[in-house]
């Protein structure tokens, strides 16, 4: 039976109608008016409606950013969205009588389509980092999603890999997303057009353009400029760091990355695995997890939303 899936974005809902093999029947999109909760909630319905149409549904799915307790009920806090203490599974429910809803965060929704669907499938322990603007992340330990106790866990962006280093967002210093992020990236590419050099090209870019953005960097990576290349192989490292560091203790059998960066590929993962060799405790005797890149994309927070939901459903 299919399901509906809803991916809350900071500029887009996503919406798609998603059957029991990950595959999406139908789409639809909204933009995201982030500036009032209420609307968002009234464009979620409107979507969900437009997708429903004459369907028997098994569930909707919705994910959003930020912190969801561990009922899959409430929405503690995101960021991008004025919703604080939002009970958004009641609100929804109460427009959508007789459909069973699921909530659950947007990058778990990403990495549970990677596990069932993408390019963690066929693993029990898989654990994925979501490079964009920050850095997202996603567990699954023994077949299931990782949240702890309150609903909160698997926020990877903000372990602290440098103590007293750059300030975060989230209040902290030397989180992991200001080294390992496509902020990160645009930063280590501005330093090193900065030295001349190697960094020719982006300085010419950076010229041309007035400033550097993440489309310039990806160009240049693609091209294999060695400063463009040197810029994402320092972001490599840092990642390769933190993922030795999460091997202590989480032990999965695949690592995902996924987000705009990874689609450099091959390019970001021999950095992050040569980073993380390097950094593995015990090396030699503890057995070396894969390396992959997301497969779903763009696609995953609709497919996992929906596929969790389905699940949720028929427990």
């Amino acid at each position: 039976m299919h399901a509906i899936g809803i991916d809350i974005g900071g500029t887009k809902i996503a919406g798609g109608l998603v059957a029991e093999d990950g595959t999406i029947v139908r789409q639809e999109r909204r933009a995201t008016p982030a500036g009032d909760g209420a609307e968002i909630i009234r464009a979620v319905v409107e979507v969900v409606e437009s997708l429903r149409g004459a369907e028997e549904l098994a569930a909707v799915g919705v994910a959003a950013p930020g912190f969801i307790d561990a009922a899959q009920s409430t929405v503690y806090y995101t960021p991008n969205i004025p919703w604080r203490s939002e009970p958004l599974r009641a609100d929804l429910a109460a427009r959508l009588p007789g459909l069973d809803i699921t909530i659950d965060n947007d990058a778990n929704a990403a990495g549970w389509a990677e596990y069932r669907f993408g390019a963690g499938r066929g693993h029990r322990d898989m654990t994925l980092l979501t490079i964009g603007t920050g850095v997202g992340g996603a567990i699954v330990t023994d077949g299931r999603l990782l949240r702890g106790g309150f609903g909160a866990a698997a926020e990877i962006g903000h372990m602290r890999v440098v103590p007293g280093g750059l300030p975060c967002g989230c209040g902290q210093r030397g989180c992991i997303e200001q080294y390992g992020s496509g902020r990160a990236l645009l930063r280590f590419a501005n330093e090193i057009a900065d030295q001349r050099g190697i960094g020719q090209a982006l300085a010419a870019a950076r010229e041309e353009q007035g400033e550097l953005d993440g489309h310039h960097v990806y160009e240049l990576i693609v091209a294999e400029d060695p400063g463009a290349l040197y810029a994402l192989r320092e972001l490599g490292g840092w990642l390769g760091q933190a993922a030795a560091s999460l091997s202590a203790v989480l032990d999965p059998q695949v690592f995902v990355f996924g987000g705009g960066v990874a689609a450099a590929g091959k390019l970001l993962l021999e950095p992050i695995r040569e980073a993380y060799l390097a950094h593995l405790p015990a090396r030699g005797f503890h057995p070396e997890p894969g390396f992959a890149t997301a497969e779903l994309v763009n696609d995953a927070g609709v497919v996992g939303a929906a596929d969790l939901a389905r699940t949720h459903a028929n427990a």
